[in-house]
């Protein structure tokens, strides 16, 4: 027990230490620590029928872990972390499935069979779990384009996922009061309706909601371990889950708040649900301005202060390098450099933030939104790299608009707008359109947004 909860202090360390991108890797060191000793602390304190079997298996899950970390990119870290939710989901299913066929392993055996409390659990823990690994497939197929990031709309959705819902909960009930030989087909029941329901939340929820989803599927899979902790009653696994769990669920509000929406309707699967979002037609031409890397570093040079807003495609061209190149040449001529990260930029909650600390931008210089929204009106360059949704004026205006509602940058309130963007042919991942394209004070600068930073950075040395 003291050893469980050495580890839990650590966990919260960890959380603590992630909270802020100066000390996320104390955070990182410390979440290993913890997880170490509760791996350690169970293996010593249980009975294990073959260590070498599960010495094979922890090594094998390292080395496909340690590959994994070093070879994937930056701009694919979202679909990574739903997929690596997907996985604590299954686990959560396959612990609770190993409980019920062989409770005896697991100290569940009573003189009636499986109690009742430990069958409630065991059914949450599988349906959450469940729940939370389809979920997470269908989040993974949408951010690794697998998929459409559309929506995609059942008629009757609400009314299907609140009676399936129900459902759930109604077996769960009945698992749990049965007598030991009718309780597979309920709790087979249980599970297919389980990886179903998380099927039809994800679904309809479109393209631009989805760094909520991710932060909602984390919190699921806190909840689901939590609930097999309880089933194997492993006070380390109910700690871990629980943290998981509720900094997940805070980290879901905070980013709703972000974008007007409401909290319950996420849980619901029921917000973003647009047949317009994340479409990506055609859009209407209008008439804009287009200039050159040159233009563009002779406006930076001779601006005082620059507000950089970066977005996903900025993590699409792994442009953040000669982003952190060009904001140390502006510096030394004299300008004053800020970066604005908006809390759903990307595709994942600090995605922006994970780039630019890769690159050693210093975290003095990133503000979140409402930190900096109101020095639009005063700054000279308003630089706008790979975002789109989140300085979407739409948002404010027009009530139609499946963004509408969601707070932005008011950079239209800059003197001068540079907007890096590959070509006008394309909208945001909301799939609306930008007046911000369209504004006196906006150029375009089409290209790739490595390409024309680093003819920038040329200009300007």
């Amino acid at each position: 027990m003291l050893a469980y909860l050495a580890s839990g202090v650590f966990f919260i360390l960890a959380l603590r230490g992630l909270s802020s991108p100066a000390t996320s890797r104390a955070g990182n060191r410390n979440g290993m620590v913890g997880m170490a000793i509760a791996v350690v602390t169970t293996l010593v304190t249980h009975d294990i029928a073959n260590i070498v079997e599960i010495g094979i298996a922890i090594a094998i899950g390292a080395i496909i872990g340690i590959v994994i970390a070093r070879r994937i990119a930056m701009t694919a870290m979202p679909e990574l972390v739903a997929a690596f939710h997907s996985l604590v989901g299954l686990a959560a299913v396959v612990v609770g499935w190993a409980a019920y066929l062989n409770p005896g392993a697991f100290g569940l055996l009573t003189d009636a069979g499986i109690g009742a409390v430990s069958k409630v659990e065991m059914g949450l823990g599988i349906a959450i779990g469940a729940i939370t690994f389809s979920g997470s497939v269908i989040a993974f197929a949408k951010l690794s384009g697998r998929m459409k990031g559309s929506p995609i709309l059942l008629p009757g959705r609400h009314v299907i996922n609140l009676g399936t819902l129900i459902a759930i909960l109604v077996l769960t009930g009945m698992f749990a009061t049965a007598a030991a030989s009718g309780t597979m087909p309920l709790i087979v029941a249980l599970t297919v309706l389980a990886f179903i329901i998380g099927f039809l939340l994800i679904i309809p929820i479109g393209g631009a909601d989805m760094p909520v989803v991710v932060s909602m599927l984390n919190s699921y899979s806190g909840w689901a371990a939590a609930a097999m902790g309880f089933t194997l009653g492993n006070t380390a696994m109910i700690i871990t889950g629980a943290l998981v769990g509720s900094s997940g669920a805070i980290l879901s509000y905070i980013m709703c708040k972000a974008m007007n929406r409401g909290f319950l309707s996420v849980i619901a699967g029921g917000f973003g649900a647009d047949a317009s979002a994340g479409g990506g037609g055609p859009v209407e031409q209008r008439p804009y301005k287009q200039g050159s890397a040159e233009d563009a570093a002779y406006m930076l040079e001779q601006a005082e202060s620059v507000i950089i807003i970066p977005g996903y495609g900025m993590a699409v061209a792994q442009a953040q390098h000669a982003l952190r190149e060009m904001t140390d040449l502006l510096e030394e001529k004299g300008v004053e450099v800020k970066f604005a990260i908006h809390p759903v930029a990307g595709r994942m909650p600090g995605h922006m933030n994970v780039l630019l600390a890769e690159a050693s931008v210093d975290y003095d210089k990133v503000f979140e939104l409402e930190d900096i929204n109101s020095e639009f009106a005063q700054c000279d360059v308003a630089f706008i790299i790979g975002a789109n949704d989140v300085v979407n004026p739409a948002a404010k205006t027009d009530k139609s608009s499946p963004i509408y509602g969601m707070p932005v940058f008011d950079v239209d309130k800059a003197k001068q707008v540079f907007f890096i963007k590959r070509s006008m042919g394309g909208v945001g991942y909301a799939g609306v359109d930008n007046d911000v394209f369209y504004m006196d004070q906006t150029v375009m600068l089409l290209s790739d947004a490595k390409k024309i930073v680093e003819e920038i950075n040329k200009a300007l040395d």
